[in-house]
C-alpha cells in the first residue's frame, strides 16, 4: 500500500527533470572483470531497490525530494569488450552537460578511467578511490576492472592527484604497493581509518587533492565480506555500511567533486539483497551530500 507521505526514493530517481543539476546514469559494463561478474545488472537492480527506501535522510535533515534529478537510464555498453567500452564510455561521458553532479551506477571498475578522462585535463583532475584494491595492474593484458588507476597515471593522472582510501590486508600484492608509492599515490589502509577516524580520514583526503575537480570511485568491494557478498573481491575486515555512507556524503559535499561512480555489485550474487541495500544506502548519501551544498 502506498503511503503519501512516506515518499519512495525509487519514485524520486524516476523523475524527468531536464534541467536538473544532478544526473544519474548506468553503466552497465562487466566483460572487463577478472572475476566472471554480472555487475552489468547493477543499474537495474539499484533502481528496483530503492523502493526500499525513502527520500528523507533522517540524520542529517536532508530531504532528497528537494533535490531535482535527471536519470539518462543505461548506456548500451553491456556487450561491448573492454577495448571498446572504454572508448564509448569515454564518448558519451564527454557527451553529458557539465552540470553539476553525475552519478554513475556500474557496471565494474574498468569504466573509471574513461569517465575520469571525459572529466577534464588529468592535470587539473583528482581522484578519490574507496576501494579494497589499488588498481594497478599491468596493461600486459589489456585494460580490466584491475587496472583503472594504472590506467589513468599512463594517460597522464599525476599519481599525487590520486588518494585511496580503505585499503585492505592481503588484497593486494607488494609490488603493487610499491608501485603506488613510486606514484606518489596517497595511500589509506583499513589500519589508518580506524586510528583516525573515518571524518579525518576523509578530510585529510579532501586537503590532500588541489585540483579544480574530484572524481570520486567508490567500489563497493571496500566494504566488510560481511556486507557486501555480492562483491566478488570484497573481503573480511573492510569498512562497515555507516563508515562508507558517511564517507561519500562529506566527500560529495565537496563542490569540486562533479562525478561519483558506484562499481562491482554482482546482483546475481546478492543474499537476500544485502549488498544493494548497502549500495542504496551509500547512493543515497552521495545525493544527501550533494544538497549540503546548498545549505550552506
Amino acid at each position: 500500500m502506498e503511503d503519501s507521505h512516506w515518499p519512495r526514493a525509487s519514485s524520486w530517481l524516476a523523475r524527468a527533470d531536464r534541467s536538473a543539476s544532478l544526473q544519474v546514469v548506468g553503466v552497465p559494463s562487466s566483460r572487463a572483470s577478472i572475476s566472471g561478474s554480472r555487475a552489468d545488472k547493477c543499474p537495474g537492480a539499484l533502481r528496483s531497490r530503492l523502493r526500499r527506501f525513502s527520500t528523507f535522510d533522517g540524520e542529517t535533515g536532508v530531504d532528497l525530494g528537494d533535490v531535482a534529478v535527471f536519470d539518462h537510464g543505461d548506456w548500451p555498453v553491456a556487450d561491448l569488450g573492454a577495448v571498446e567500452m572504454i572508448e564509448e564510455v569515454q564518448r558519451l561521458a564527454e557527451g553529458l552537460d557539465d552540470r553539476g553532479l553525475t552519478l554513475f551506477i556500474g557496471g565494474d571498475n574498468a569504466i573509471t578511467r574513461p569517465l575520469v578522462r571525459a572529466s577534464g585535463p588529468l592535470g587539473e583532475t583528482g581522484v578519490i578511490t574507496f576501494d579494497a584494491h589499488h588498481d594497478v595492474r599491468t596493461l600486459a593484458g589489456g585494460p580490466s576492472n584491475g587496472t583503472p588507476i594504472r590506467g589513468l597515471i599512463e594517460d597522464g593522472l599525476p599519481g599525487r592527484h590520486v588518494t585511496q582510501l580503505g585499503i585492505h590486508s592481503f588484497a593486494n600484492s607488494a609490488a603493487y604497493r610499491r608501485y603506488c608509492d613510486q606514484q606518489g599515490i596517497s595511500v589509506v589502509t583499513m589500519a589508518d581509518i580506524d586510528r583516525t577516524g573515518i571524518g579525518s580520514a576523509v578530510e585529510n583526503a579532501l586537503a590532500n587533492i588541489s585540483t579544480r575537480r574530484i572524481h570520486v570511485d567508490v567500489d563497493i568491494d571496500v566494504l566488510d565480506r560481511a556486507f557486501a557478498p555480492a562483491c566478488p573481491g570484497s573481503r573480511p575486515g573492510g569498512m562497515t555500511v555507516r563508515q562508507l555512507a558517511t564517507a561519500v556524503r562529506m566527500v560529495v559535499a565537496d563542490e569540486r567533486v562533479t562525478s561519483v561512480d558506484f562499481v562491482e555489485l554482482d546482483p546475481d550474487r546478492d543474499i537476500d539483497g544485502l549488498t544493494l541495500d548497502a549500495l542504496a544506502t551509500v547512493f543515497l548519501a552521495a545525493v544527501s551530500g550533494f544538497a549540503e551544498r546548498s545549505r550552506r
